[in-house]
């Protein structure tokens, strides 16, 4: 047989290629063939953790050693199926460090707690404030005292989406 089908010997040595590690061939939907190519291409979209810290007082040494390398991904999402992403509008948050146009990273199947920081909306209107009961009465707290605490009545409909697990700031 000398055209068509596998022959000893033939083709790349494994491990030999850009990858410098053996390959498999598989199948994508087209939708997704550029997000799986930029993530190959970002190695999995992990950046380098440096060991050194970054001195908020006195100056350090600076030590250019990379500690491992982090998905941020993996870091920020702990339940895949159950977060996303929403915008903030507003400054009724600031004293917890949420300002307007940080992006918040919720998650729907952290329980609502007492103290958690959550996404509501109460009669329609979408809101981030922080959970809290006191005598059997439930409040949504600013952390801005420019703002009012909003109690939760009987006459409120009122449903949490889920909790507020990291804050994405903006510095420019």
């Amino acid at each position: 047989m000398k055209h068509g089908g596998k022959r000893k010997g033939a083709g790349r040595p494994k491990g030999q290629g850009q990858y410098g590690e053996p390959t498999k061939p598989i199948r994508l939907p087209e939708s997704l063939i550029e997000p799986v190519l930029k993530f190959v291409e970002n190695k999995g979209y992990q950046l380098p953790l440096f060991t050194s810290k970054v001195s908020a007082g006195l100056p350090a040494t600076i030590d250019d050693h990379i500690e491992t390398h982090i998905d941020l991904h993996q870091l920020l999402i702990k339940n895949t199926g159950t977060t996303f992403l929403v915008r903030v509008s507003g400054h009724s948050m600031i004293d917890a460090g949420i300002h307007e146009k940080d992006l918040l990273i919720v998650d729907r199947k952290i329980s609502p707690t007492n103290g958690k920081i959550v996404i509501a909306t109460i009669d329609g209107q979408l809101t981030v404030k922080r959970l809290y009961q006191k005598n059997n009465q439930l409040y949504l707290m600013p952390e801005n005292k420019k703002f009012k605490p909003i109690p939760i009545t009987e006459e409120n409909h009122m449903m949490i989406l889920g909790v507020v697990t990291n804050v994405i700031h903006s510095l420019l």
